[in-house]
């Protein structure tokens, strides 16, 4: 998928993430800030990476704000992020179906 605009999802609540994509030529290129860096902070990355390769996304600037999170709650800030950003949120959401 090709990144077109900027695009958010999520909050900055308590166990949960904000995930924000942007066009980038440079491939992927990941910002991750978490309050449970020192944990989790290789897991996080690991989870945002695969999310982007799974929609094969190949160019994109990530910014991610944890707040502790879950994996699959993570997967999912990801994957409406990227779908906003290249307007797929507009109609047939494939939800599940590009996430195995």
């Amino acid at each position: 998928m090709t990144i077109d605009k900027t695009a958010v999802a999520g909050t900055l609540e308590s166990s949960d993430s904000m995930v924000t994509v942007e066009p980038s030529d440079a491939g992927i290129q990941l910002e991750l800030t978490s309050s449970v860096m020192n944990q989790y902070g290789r897991q996080i990355k690991a989870v945002v990476l695969d999310t982007l390769k799974r929609l094969d996304v190949t160019n994109a600037r990530v910014s991610v704000i944890d707040q502790g999170a879950l994996d699959c709650t993570i997967k999912a800030r990801v994957e409406c992020a990227v779908f906003r950003s290249c307007s797929k949120s507009e109609t047939n959401i494939p939800w599940g179906g590009m996430i195995k």
